[in-house]
């Protein structure tokens, strides 16, 4: 009897986790407004000089961004559960790991213009953390050690061959022992860099908030409104972070571990771990439909550019419009 109350319970279970597609759905629904803004965004940093440093992140986050769009819909595909195996495979194999990739370049580019900003706007007498050259060997830095250090060595790892994948399906039957335990390591490494950077990202924003709030006392302004909005940037850039990111990364560690240790047996807690994660996934991926804004919002060239060519848009179409007009009209027998 209680060997059958928990065959019924892993059934339930198992039906609510894999016969839903909440999480594909959130997906299918976040791609196109994602891709929208992210094409958007490319358009206007390709007509950007690299002129400063931020515009260097700027772009490589722009790119970063870019990918992770392009890869959503693989992503949500192969997460439904009428996903054919050679999609599954194609997905844990590579497409889901250079998603991962680039998500954590992501977060490393967001604290990269963290710190861009506070070399200016707190330490602004320094050459370091001004210098173009320097700027674009770190952006190659973080591709390098992203894709070369975590996506390339997965990838590789990943060379099980797996006769059937019907039931219980999971990337960690593709990787052998070292794999598996590679995984691991590079789970832990990736959340350890994300609470790190996001130390960095909130003593930087709080030096500048402290910093701006100070110029304008040394001035006598007594522009509180002022001072307020600074306060209330400082608080949205922050809060965005932590939302968009955290919940994914107090998942991650102990879902990881029974990853890790899974076996062809799936557990109710498992797939309950398994659903938090991939939801918490969706939240972190979110982040691409916000830091488009993040660009008007911290960079005046950015903004200026993407106005200046919605407005040549904006005339271009006017004036097809006009000749489309004139071409209706009747046409004079003289």
């Amino acid at each position: 009897m209680p060997s059958d109350l928990t065959s019924h319970n892993h059934v339930g279970c198992t039906s609510f986790i894999y016969n839903t597609s909440i999480v594909p759905a959130l997906y299918w629904l976040t791609f196109p407004i994602a891709l929208v803004l992210n094409g958007v965004a490319a358009w206007v940093s390709l007509h950007l000089k690299s002129t400063t440093t931020f515009v260097v992140y700027l772009k490589n986050l722009v790119a970063a961004d870019l990918i992770m769009t392009l890869i959503i819909p693989i992503k949500a595909a192969s997460d439904m559960s009428s996903a054919s195996n050679m999609l599954f495979e194609f997905s844990c194999r590579y497409s889901s790991v250079i998603f991962y990739s680039t998500l954590y370049a992501c977060i490393t580019l967001l604290g990269l213009i963290g710190l861009d900003r506070f070399f200016k706007i707190v330490t602004p007498r320094s050459k370091f953390g001004q210098n173009l050259t320097v700027s674009k060997l770190i952006s190659a830095s973080v591709w390098l050690i992203m894709f070369g250090g975590t996506a390339l060595p997965n990838i590789i790892l990943s060379n099980k061959s797996v006769a059937n994948l019907t039931e219980n399906k999971n990337c960690m039957r593709f990787k052998g022992p070292v794999g598996l335990q590679f995984h691991h390591n590079v789970v832990i490494y990736l959340n350890s860099l994300f609470w790190f950077v996001s130390v960095v990202i909130v003593v930087c924003y709080i030096c500048i908030a402290k910093k701006v709030i100070q110029s304008f006392r040394k001035s006598g302004s007594n522009n509180n409104q002022g001072k307020k909005k600074i306060k209330l940037r400082v608080f949205l850039v922050v809060i965005v972070f932590f939302v968009s990111f955290g919940p994914y990364h107090i998942v991650r560690i102990p879902y990881t571990f029974q990853q890790v240790q899974y076996s062809s047996e799936a557990s109710c807690a498992y797939l309950i771990g398994k659903f938090a994660k991939e939801l918490s996934l969706w939240l972190a991926t979110t982040n691409i439909c916000l830091d488009p804004l993040l660009y008007v919002f911290l960079c005046r060239e950015f903004e200026d550019k993407l106005i200046s060519l919605m407005k040549n848009v904006s005339i271009l179409f006017k004036v097809a419009s006009a000749g489309k007009e004139e071409g209706t009209l009747p046409q004079s027998r003289f």
